[in-house]
């Protein structure tokens, strides 16, 4: 699996990129078989504004050009065709107009025409004689034309807004296929981070409850076997240690067949708060009068400052107490000496009530803070190894909060400590 994911993200990367270059590729090709229409077009309109001139040429002159055999016009055009003398400039742009538009050219145009010696004898008002050597330009007169050498030249600039305008559909299609290509891609990359996280959790799962339900089961077999000894079968006394033993370690399975059940609860949005009014200083003492012992045990300090004039919210009183409880539990596990952990509310001067939660634990990395919150996610925690634990704490703590509209963020750094702040609306 390790192997085969970078190449499947390597292989989408270079199929997608592939498109994109195939995507690139197709409109330049089709902008340059639309420069080459517009050539095509223009030379063509450039003759037959030539072949116009001619056919009117021979209709003034009192010709019938349809009983007239090819050598006749031949001869006739060769002796005697001029555009100077016989055309007037709106006949002549009238002409061309008509071949342009015969050619769907309609883009705006300036003209002239240069007899032998280059002079302009005809033009537009725009047409600019110094600039001929850049126009498209065709010869009006016959092959070997007696009478004059006349040559039309023509002014015109192929309108790239225009072309995009007529391709429009083209490359809004073009555009919205590949950013479907790009969005299916970056989908298809998360998912396939997300299975892998989510593969990687599952391990860890597995392996923290395994280690979890393992250790009481090992206990409660121990106690059973002792159970079953002749010496301990007569001795009231350690019957009851025995028995006592099973059902604590009987206790600790369910507690943590609870927690994995309630993080079930959580994802599926199952969980029904009791709402009341709840004196948040007295939760707070409460759960710290029932940890007082285990922080004493380790040497440790509970500082309260619950300096907050509004301490009354409205939030399920069990819910609220595991928070706090979870809190705390986590700043006794995750510290290496004697924990000292502070314990602060105060109100904000817009009326919310703040709860922090500070330690002098091993701290977490920015890495580690932007993921605790996560469902099964464990911090690692170096040398510390008597950590346990399903990874769901955190993730309960997040649920209830936001489940009573309140906040937590998280400030640590590594072997500095953690500071978790609540903020929560007050009653009244």
């Amino acid at each position: 699996m390790k192997k085969i994911f970078p190449l499947i993200v390597v292989l989408i990367s270079l199929s997608v990129i592939g498109i994109l270059f195939i995507q690139m590729s197709w409109i330049k090709n089709a902008f340059a078989l639309k420069h080459d229409e517009f050539e095509r077009g223009v030379d063509n309109a450039l003759i037959r504004t030539r072949d116009m001139l001619h056919d009117r040429f021979l209709y003034n002159s009192g010709q019938s050009v349809g009983y007239m055999n090819d050598e006749s016009k031949e001869n006739k055009l060769r002796n005697e065709f001029a555009v100077s003398g016989n055309f007037t400039n709106e006949e002549i742009k009238e002409i061309i107009d008509k071949a342009l538009a015969q050619n769907n050219i309609k883009y705006k145009y300036e003209y002239g025409i240069t007899n032998i010696f280059m002079n302009t004898i005809y033009q537009s008002d725009g047409f600019q004689a110094n600039e001929k050597h850049k126009m498209y330009h065709q010869d009006l007169s016959p092959k070997d034309a007696i009478r004059a050498q006349e040559t039309l030249y023509l002014s015109i600039k192929e309108n790239k807004n225009q072309v995009i305008g007529e391709m429009w559909w083209m490359i809004l299609a073009s555009i919205v296929f590949t950013c479907i290509i790009i969005l299916a891609f970056a989908l298809t990359v998360r998912t396939l981070f997300n299975q892998k996280k989510i593969s990687e959790i599952k391990s860890d799962f597995i392996n923290n409850m395994t280690h979890e339900l393992k250790t009481p089961l090992a206990t409660i077999s121990l106690a059973i076997d002792a159970l079953t000894n002749e010496k301990v079968i007569h001795d009231t006394d350690k019957i009851k240690l025995y028995s006592g033993m099973i059902k604590e370690e009987n206790k600790r399975m369910n507690k943590q067949v609870e927690k994995i059940l309630q993080a079930a609860r959580l994802e599926k949005e199952e969980l029904k708060l009791n709402l009341q009014d709840l004196d948040v200083r007295q939760v707070i003492n409460k759960v710290t009068d029932n940890l007082a012992l285990q922080i004493q045990e380790k040497n440790g300090a509970l500082d309260l400052r619950l300096n907050a004039k509004n301490h009354t919210i409205e939030a399920d009183e069990v819910h609220f107490s595991n928070i706090i409880f979870n809190l705390l539990d986590n700043a006794m596990k995750y510290s290496t000496n004697a924990p000292y952990i502070q314990v602060e509310t105060f109100n904000l001067q817009s009326g919310p009530l703040v709860i922090k939660i500070k330690d002098n634990g091993i701290g977490m990395d920015k890495e580690t803070q932007s993921r605790i919150f996560e469902r099964f996610f464990r911090a690692h925690t170096g040398n510390l190894h008597n950590v346990k634990g399903f990874g769901l704490g955190l993730s309960y703590v997040k649920a209830i909060v936001d489940a009573h509209d309140g906040k937590i963020k998280v400030d640590s750094a590594p072997g500095k400590g953690s500071t978790f702040i609540m903020t929560f609306p007050v009653k009244g």
